[in-house]
């Protein structure tokens, strides 16, 4: 589980393809014991786990599954990422609840600039576009925003300066892809809905899921 506030930019040092999956190696700020073999990290917004880390470089496998439904199997030597590692119980939950389970790639489809604050929107598939709110919580490359519209094919974000100066979000270009994943919560809400729609919610499905324990 991860917040959407990104603690620092790696940089990638190499792509090894194997097959459909690939290996990827990255320079990053962390040192002395930050990360470890096991540990899980975010990059770009999607939970990779660590296989190898020596002085600043880490290195971590990337499945056929997430090279599919991410912008990780387009990354080249030389990009910059997004690093976040997981929530703790002393980390503060300044962004929101971010899985880094990416749900689909998005397109930059404008960018505006007003003074040091900027305004981007974004498209993304029709079938996701019911799980984005207007001022709820979305993750874009990683990063917890705040939706401030909703489009006809996706939505706006407004970001403040600092946001553009400690993530990647400000070497984005029109039709750059991005990874997206929406709010945890209206997943789950959009879930009982439609249950509710299809008279499906039942003593049972309450069961399944936790709101009634069975044998009571």
């Amino acid at each position: 589980m991860f917040t959407g506030i990104i603690e620092t930019i790696g940089t990638v040092k190499s792509v090894e393809k194997k097959g459909g999956s690939a290996k990827i190696a990255i320079i990053s700020p962390f040192k002395g014991g930050g990360l470890k073999a096991g540990d899980s990290i975010a990059v770009d917004g999607a939970c990779l786990t660590v296989t190898g880390f020596k002085g600043e470089q880490f290195t971590a496998d990337v499945s056929e599954e997430t090279i599919r439904k991410t912008t990780l199997g387009s990354l080249k030597t030389g990009d910059r990422v997004n690093l976040e590692r997981p929530l703790t119980p002393l980390k503060p939950l300044g962004g929101h609840i971010v899985t880094g389970h990416i749900d689909c790639v998005g397109e930059l489809k404008d960018k505006s600039s007003s003074g040091d604050y900027a305004t981007l929107g974004f498209a993304i598939p029709a079938e996701f576009q019911r799980l984005v709110v207007y001022k709820g919580s979305v993750a874009v490359d990683g990063i917890s925003l705040t939706v401030a519209k909703i489009t006809e094919s996706g939505f706006t974000v407004a970001l403040i300066p600092h946001t553009l100066e400690t993530t990647t979000i400000s070497d984005k270009k029109t039709g750059s892809k991005v990874n997206i994943e929406t709010d945890i919560i209206g997943k789950y809400v959009e879930r009982f809905l439609s249950a509710y729609k299809k008279g499906g919610i039942t003593e049972g499905f309450l069961e399944e899921h936790g709101f009634l324990k069975g044998g009571e």
